[in-house]
């Protein structure tokens, strides 16, 4: 079995790595900053481009800054997003399943079968009940 030294080398492989995980950090942060920051409406165009600016030249600093400054905000307009998108399929799903009859237009449909002898009298007032509740 070899000493430390000459398993881990001189410990470029670990100062490596832990610039490598500093990179993937930055970039992960990068990417959110710029999804938070080019979907707010309310940021003017040319506070988008100081902020791109100011996070590109001083990368930590300008990320840790904006956290510091938009962070609140972060998070209420990712929910906000969140929740408009969960909307929008909410409406989407309900179009394609057809399930948006009124609780009339669900009656009218019973009595047409009960008129054609395909439901009887109880089923129609099950589904006259179950239409109204």
């Amino acid at each position: 079995m070899g000493t430390l030294t000459e398993t881990f080398g001189n410990g470029s492989f670990l100062l490596w790595m832990l610039e490598f995980f500093l990179f993937v950090i930055w970039f992960y942060l990068l990417i959110m900053i710029f999804g938070d920051l080019f979907r707010d409406p309310d940021t003017s165009g040319g506070k988008k481009v100081l902020w791109t600016i100011f996070v590109i030249v001083l990368p930590y600093l300008g990320i840790f800054i904006y956290l510091i400054a938009r962070g609140k905000g972060m998070a209420a307009r990712s929910q906000a997003q969140a929740q408009a998108a969960q909307d929008h399929l909410d409406a989407r799903i309900r179009a394609t399943a057809g399930t948006a009859t009124s609780g009339a237009d669900q009656i009218a449909q019973a009595k047409a079968l009960l008129d054609a002898g395909t439901i009887d009298q109880a089923e129609f007032d099950h589904l006259k009940a179950k239409a109204l509740a």
